[in-house]
Formats: C-alpha cells, structure tokens, sequence
C-alpha cells in the first residue's frame, strides 16, 4: 500500500537523531550536542512549527531515539559522544549504550539503565499500553527487548527482520520499527516479530532515523539532512 511522503520543515538541531510527539508539542534531539528541543505544532490537518517553547541540555551521548511516558522522556544514548565532541563525565561508557530518564522540563537526568544485552542502541519506545514497560533495541544482538521498569528485567524480546533498526512506535496491534538502511518502517507482531505492514521510504525523500506517531500519520527525522518528514498512514 502506497504512503504520502511529505517533508514538513527542518529541525531546530542539525543532527536530529530522535523525536517523540506528546500533547505538549514536538520534542527533537540532537546526537552531536544532545540537546533537547520542544517545538509547537499547528496540529494533525497543518503541520508546522509556530515556536521554540524551550531548548535543554541533556547529560546523554550520541541520542539516538527518544520516548516520552511515565512523565518522562527516555534518551537512547548509542554510547559516548567523543566522536562528536570532548567527551563529558556523563557520557555512557564506550561499547555501550545506556538509556537516560530524563525530566521533560529541565533534562536533568533523573535515572540512567544499561541496555540489556550490552552494545549500543538506536530506539527506545515507552510501553503506553502496558504502564512501566519500555521497549529497547540492541544493535549487538538485533532484537527488540520489553524490559520491566520496576526492576530493569527483560520480559520479552521480538527479532528485528533487518539490521541498523532505529526509531520505535508501539501501536495497539503492533509495533513499527525503522530499519534506516533499508529504508524500510515495518510493522511486527508483539508476540514472534512476524511482519504485518511495511512502508518503503525511496530515494530522494530524507532518510528515516526516528519515529513518532501523531494523529494518523508517522513522523520521522533524518539526522544526516536535518528534515522532519510526515507519513499518511
């Protein structure tokens, strides 16, 4: 089934590397600096960004994903950011990703977990329909994880159909995950990983890294152009 693909404007960040939409606005992160932005949009029918309602400093490295749930965002951080830059005390270890509970207001750290099998990551999405459950990538072993909050304990894990899997939306019958290689999002059963949808994002539109979903479209940002780009589901 054919999409519309519609870029929608750049991103505040030159290196968006992750993006989450919640009833406050827009948030975007930034893998270089990793900061954290929080833009208006106009809403589902006319997409835009009216204004900047505030710009943090986050203590992860090398953001690559972001959630929001629990009153929290959830910062996937791919390791340290000295490739990017001086590397900071606060930055995850090298050969490993961490992922950062972050205050949405003020991006103080609030909690930091190991992800689960080691290695690094590019997505993390926050359970909405199972309160206290997030779902973690691992690029070492190429699964998706459900790990349990309350004691940071794996409870489930699905096989991702591709390498390099990245932005992460659970849905109620589902889970969409972007494989940003392939150019492929793609839709997998919660219980074995089986495909049940799949959106091909051709050359020459942005390449797609994070993913959220507001109203009845995707949303999904390229960190090597800068695009936030809409998908009509």
């Amino acid at each position: 089934m054919a999409r519309t693909i519609e870029k929608l404007f750049r991103a505040p960040y030159s290196v968006p590397n992750g993006l989450q939409a919640t009833d406050e606005g827009l948030f975007l992160v930034d893998q270089i600096t990793d900061r954290v932005a929080l833009v208006e949009v106009t809403g589902t029918s006319d997409y835009g960004v009216t204004k900047l309602i505030r710009d943090m400093q986050s203590e992860s490295s090398n953001t690559s994903g972001m959630a929001y749930g629990g009153g929290a965002l959830w910062l996937a951080a791919n390791g340290p950011g000295s490739q990017w830059r001086p590397e900071r005390s606060t930055d995850a270890p090298s050969g490993q990703g961490e992922i950062f509970k972050v205050d949405p207001q003020t991006g103080e750290t609030i909690a930091r977990y190991p992800i689960p099998d080691g290695g690094g990551t590019h997505g993390v999405e926050y359970d909405q329909y199972e309160e206290g459950y997030l779902w973690v990538e691992t690029l070492k072993n190429q699964v998706l994880h459900k790990v349990r909050l309350a004691d940071w304990s794996v409870q489930h894990t699905v096989p991702l159909p591709y390498g390099r899997a990245h932005g992460v939306i659970r849905v109620e019958d589902g889970i969409w995950v972007v494989h940003t290689s392939s150019r492929i999002v793609v839709k997998l059963d919660l219980k074995d990983g089986s495909e049940l949808d799949r959106i091909e994002v051709p050359e020459p539109h942005p390449e797609p890294h994070g993913l959220s979903i507001f109203g009845q479209d995707l949303l999904y940002c390229d960190a090597t152009s800068g695009w936030v780009v809409k998908i009509s589901l």
